[in-house]
């Protein structure tokens, strides 16, 4: 029999985000290696009394809801209906995804079954509660969020995560190195066009035609420092008068965003396109010159490896990313992509003018990064470190599935 995985959701398509984006590239992968997945999702999927969804052609288990739930409620809502969904599936492992909120019901329900479980840290709870604005590092609040994920990563079975800055910050709370594994990020090449050409049709409804372009893609959060942008582009513009910024997604910054472009007098300059749909991103990737990924130097930043630059890497897009730790863990300056000093709208102005000025490299770097993500990032490699995680889980429960052996 193929080995039976019950993945714990905190969300899922047809929610487009990075997590869920992550999740589906993981299940595909799963599949092809002959394992059954099986998805339930927490109350964040929002209100709706619904306890199976098809989505994108995958079937989602759902947890019922309501508007402004409570994190105690929440976590006992998932509880029950993870029990639920153990028993009509019986699965031989549970796989719990971020944050906390998942993993500690997924372990009161796997104790009382017997079963083991896997808590795949993607960040931590404290660090995206400040990132979001509803606690301050240091506060009671993201002291007890802290101990939290603290208890949960103790009380797995097995830990994995994306990264090796997690990594390190698991093992500083006394998590044995033993027990963690990085999956990291990864992308399926397949599914992006190198160096593909730009669709006028679309360059010419966006008024961009003999324009040099800037641009960013994806939700717009504070952390992102687009704002930056924004000033790196309006010191730019005296060398550079045919200068344009493609932003394109939206988020809680998007009015902020929206008022700073209006006090600099860049109204003309400056588009917004909005949300776009997830397969209609690329053919405004093609759009631009050079990208630009100019996060802040935070917590979550520093230990939180991006899908951005290896999407961009894969597509053969040119750009330019702050120093945070995340990005250098990804990052080979001058090779795959270009680093700037975090936080510094002057140094960002600077490798942007820098890198508009050696066009002529500008091909070998791309091609680079593309041999990178085929060789060192592919969802193939990432997925396959898998099997030794499930396996060692399952032998802690006195556990084994032939297809894994």
């Amino acid at each position: 029999m193929p080995l039976r995985i019950l993945h714990v959701l905190d969300h899922s398509a047809p929610l487009h985000s990075g997590y869920a984006f992550r999740t589906i590239s993981i299940l595909r992968e799963q599949r092809r290696l002959g394992w059954q997945t099986d998805h339930l999702t927490s109350p964040k999927q929002g209100p709706g009394t619904a306890l199976v969804e098809q989505a994108d052609g995958w079937t989602f288990h759902r947890t019922p809801s309501v508007d402004g739930i409570g994190l105690l409620a929440g976590m006992q809502a998932t509880a029950r209906r993870l029990d639920q969904v153990i028993r009509e599936l019986q699965p031989d492992i549970v796989h719990a995804h971020s944050p906390v909120l998942n993993a500690l019901p997924a372990q009161w329900v796997c104790r009382k079954r017997g079963l083991p479980m896997v808590y795949e840290m993607r960040a931590s709870w404290e660090d995206a509660a400040v990132d979001h604005g509803t606690t301050t590092e240091g506060s009671l609040r993201y002291r007890v969020s802290r101990g939290l994920e603290s208890i949960a990563l103790h009380l797995a079975d097995q830990v994995t995560t994306i990264c090796d800055g997690l990594r390190g910050d698991i093992q500083s709370r006394g998590v044995s190195v033993d027990k963690i594994t990085v999956i990291p990020n990864a992308v399926d090449v397949a599914t992006f066009t190198f160096d593909a050409p730009p669709d006028e049709t679309l360059r010419q409804h966006l008024g961009l035609q003999g324009a040099t372009v800037l641009g960013f893609a994806g939700s717009f959060y504070g952390y992102e420092g687009l704002h930056l942008l924004i000033d790196a582009a309006q010191q730019l513009i005296a060398r550079h008068p045919r200068l344009r910024v493609l932003l394109v997604g939206g988020g809680p910054q998007d009015a902020a965003l929206k008022a700073q472009v209006a006090r600099a007098g860049l109204g003309n300059r400056v588009i917004f396109t909005g949300r776009v749909p997830h397969d209609q991103v690329q053919r405004y990737y093609e759009l631009i010159d050079v990208l630009a990924y100019p996060r802040l130097p935070i917590r979550l930043t520093e230990l939180v490896t991006p899908l951005k630059p290896l999407e961009a890497m894969a597509q053969g897009r040119m750009f330019v990313a702050s120093d945070v730790g995340g990005h250098r863990e990804l990052i080979q300056h001058g090779r795959t992509g270009f680093l700037f000093k975090a936080g510094d709208a002057m140094a960002l102005a600077k490798a942007l003018d820098d890198l508009l000025a050696r066009r002529a490299e500008w091909q070998a770097v791309r091609e680079e990064a593309r041999r990178f993500v085929e060789v060192e990032r592919t969802w193939t490699n990432s997925v396959a470190r898998y099997r030794d995680v499930y396996r060692r889980a399952l032998a802690l429960k006195g556990r084994r599935v032939a297809s894994l052996t």
